[in-house]
């Protein structure tokens, strides 16, 4: 791999920061009037595309700690978006699932979400865009195998070899 490439990489990696940031801010602006975070946004919107869930699962999607995405999901629970049931493939893991309001609030935050992200980067074509999104997910792919290989001894989401007493 050429120097020039880790560089031009790097160049697409320092425009997604300060982009992620923004972004986050702008969506946490349009979620406060719903009592929401960007957190809790992401929850709602793991349990729309992907069905009910364990916190585990939802926090492994999300790159999240357990402790976390159990905030978030208290924060939806009091809201009445989600609710929480036995699951029958583990005693002590609840599924949490959608409730109707939650349903209706994610779709209404990706509506709103969406006819604000149509009017952005007009000058990019919509095969650009696609070649913007392969390569993101490449990376976003490769570095989340590299934090993996890297991680904190002191991470829960991360079987480090100890018994399971130890964790």
């Amino acid at each position: 791999m050429s120097q020039d490439r880790g560089a031009a990489l790097y160049d697409v990696l320092r425009h997604v920061r300060p982009l992620v940031l923004n972004s986050a801010r702008v969506v946490e602006v349009s979620l406060r009037p719903a009592g929401l975070s960007v957190g809790s946004r992401a929850v709602l919107e793991i349990l729309d595309d992907h069905g009910p869930a364990t916190v585990p699962a939802i926090g492994d999607r999300l790159d999240l700690p357990r402790q976390g995405v159990q905030r978030h999901i208290n924060d939806l629970i009091a809201l009445g978006h989600v609710t929480t049931h036995h699951n029958p493939a583990h005693r002590r893991s609840s599924l949490v699932s959608l409730t109707a309001a939650g349903a209706a609030a994610i779709a209404g935050v990706r509506t709103d979400e969406l006819r604000h992200l149509a009017g952005m980067a007009q000058d990019c074509t919509d095969e650009e865009i696609t070649a913007a999104r392969k390569v993101l997910r490449a990376l976003n792919r490769d570095v989340r195998r590299r934090a993996q290989t890297k991680e904190d001894p002191h991470d829960p989401r991360v079987d480090h070899g100890q018994p399971a007493g130890d964790r």
